[in-house]
């Protein structure tokens, strides 16, 4: 077991583990630490514990220090310029004339550096840029273009379901989405439904993956023929949460019966298992 404590930096939602040394530190509490970025100001996420060596990438950085009042008015006054420098960046851009959209700026602790993120179309040469941003803001520029998705996780904004995005709001990572997972929930592949505001497919569709895999499997394909103990009957559509399957029965009168039955209670031929086998997953 290792012992450590959780720090999240600028606001995102992953957090890093450090070594708390023989300190008691509180969530919540502001610290300075040592990074690969360089020194930065972090804010206590998870109070000291011990976890699984395997969950802990060695060697553990310790927590350099508390963060005093002055370290907490600095990282105020670095936001105050936020705004400044990312409007100063808009209009450098426009002179430059460039394909490029400024997503967003950060300001380090230690002030070494301005981080301007940026999306475009395609690469950019934008050495005149840096050279442009350098002058008008006396400072070192480092800009890195980002895709879509790390766009949306930037800028949040309310999703398709009403709710803030996932990855604004916690997720600590993206993880692989592919079409597979949207097809297993027997989701409509029309695009503008299982899409995000970043344009790629939703998060969320991975979240539960694992149990509509499965369920997927064991269902009957829709528009497939089922014996039920009723007789012949056509899969109009399936119900993965509570394991019913509605069927459609036209009689030689021209009546229809429309009926749920619970997948028990069917008899069908699965061809589910091999097509899974052989769909290829398409990530986005």
């Amino acid at each position: 077991m290792v012992k450590i404590v959780g720090v999240k930096f600028n606001h995102s939602c992953k957090v890093y583990y450090f070594d708390p040394r023989e300190e008691d530190y509180k969530e919540g509490e502001g610290v300075i630490v040592d990074t690969a970025r360089g020194t930065e100001y972090g804010v206590i996420a998870v109070a000291p514990k011990e976890v699984e060596d395997s969950e802990v990438i060695q060697p553990l950085k310790p927590i350099s220090r508390r963060a005093t009042k002055k370290d907490v008015q600095r990282v105020a006054e670095n936001e105050r310029r936020l705004p400044h420098i990312l409007e100063t960046a808009k209009k450098e851009v426009e002179k430059c004339g460039l394909d490029m959209k400024i997503t967003g700026v950060e300001l380090p602790f230690d002030g070494s550096k301005i981080v301007i993120y940026f999306t475009a179309p395609a690469r950019i040469d934008f050495r005149d840029l840096v050279k442009s941003l350098a002058t008008a803001l006396k400072h070192k520029i480092d800009l890195r273009q980002i895709g879509s998705r790390d766009e949306a996780k930037l800028l949040g904004g309310i999703a398709p379901c009403g709710r803030v995005c996932c990855c604004n709001s916690f997720l600590p990572d993206f993880k692989t989405v592919t079409i597979k997972m949207a097809k297993n929930q027997g989701l409509s592949l029309n695009p503008t439904k299982i899409s995000g505001l970043c344009g790629r497919l939703m998060c969320c569709l991975e979240y539960e993956n694992d149990y509509y895999a499965d369920v997927y499997k064991k269902m009957p394909k829709v528009g497939s023929e089922v014996t039920t103990p009723d007789g012949k009957a056509t899969v109009i559509s399936n119900n993965m949460l509570k394991m019913l399957v509605k069927t459609k029965t036209v009689h030689k009168d021209g009546t229809v019966i429309y009926k749920d039955y619970e997948l028990k209670d069917l008899k069908f031929k699965n061809n589910k298992i091999k097509e899974a086998e052989e769909t290829p997953e398409v990530e986005e």
